[in-house]
């Protein structure tokens, strides 16, 4: 049974990580990869005992045999079966909590399509039974946690950067924010060809990271 005094539970999820945790923390309880793996060969895996599919940290840990998946591209989800398995490993098997018990909230991209929204709090109530939830833009987040509704966010993730100018706590261009195709995707990419320049060499993914 839902308790009203039951602590929220913050579910921040980005192109390339999840962040969640206990509304009132002062940092995420959880960080991990935002992505879903699938053995390349099933059956060998599956003769082995192995899952159909890992999420976060396990996926990570297993990429030499997996095939991966990032279900969220710019800050928009493209895979909601792949999403639902990351809310799930999220709250069972991260946070230990059961959803029908807690409050959620859930933070999006400030170009996030209502369709994509409905369908958020769609999963969030018929899938997981969550009592109540809200669905926040990240940057509006950011600047509350600062103490402050009013001001110019400049949010840069993994494969884009939004400037995104926020009066009393609303999106003023919540439809056509200003951003670049240009993250920390691309950063690592030019440090890498100037290091590769310099002789060093980089053979795998991971060392690039």
């Amino acid at each position: 049974m839902f308790d009203e005094d039951a602590t929220a539970l913050v579910i921040d999820n980005g192109s390339e990580m999840c962040k969640a945790g206990f509304a009132g923390d002062d940092a995420p309880r959880v960080v991990f990869p935002s992505i879903v793996g699938r053995p390349r060969h099933q059956g060998v895996m599956r003769c082995k005992g192995q899952k159909d599919s890992y999420v976060g940290d396990e996926a990570q840990s297993k990429r030499n045999i997996l095939s991966l998946k990032y279900p969220i591209e710019h800050g928009e989800v493209t895979n909601w079966d792949d999403m639902e398995k990351i809310w799930h490993h999220t709250f069972y098997n991260e946070l230990r909590v059961a959803p029908e018990e807690h409050p959620v909230l859930l933070t999006e991209a400030v170009r996030n399509p209502e369709a994509n929204r409905e369908k958020m709090i769609e999963m969030m109530f018929e899938t997981f039974g969550t009592p109540a939830m809200y669905v926040s833009i990240q940057a509006v987040l950011s600047l509350y946690a600062s103490g402050r509704t009013t001001g110019v966010v400049i949010d840069s993730g993994v494969s884009s950067t939004y400037h995104i100018p926020i009066f009393e706590g609303y999106v003023l261009t919540r439809n056509f924010p200003r951003w670049i195709s240009l993250g920390g995707c691309q950063v690592t990419d030019y440090l890498t060809r100037i290091l590769r320049e310099r002789g060093h060499s980089f053979a795998t993914s991971a060392e690039r990271k």
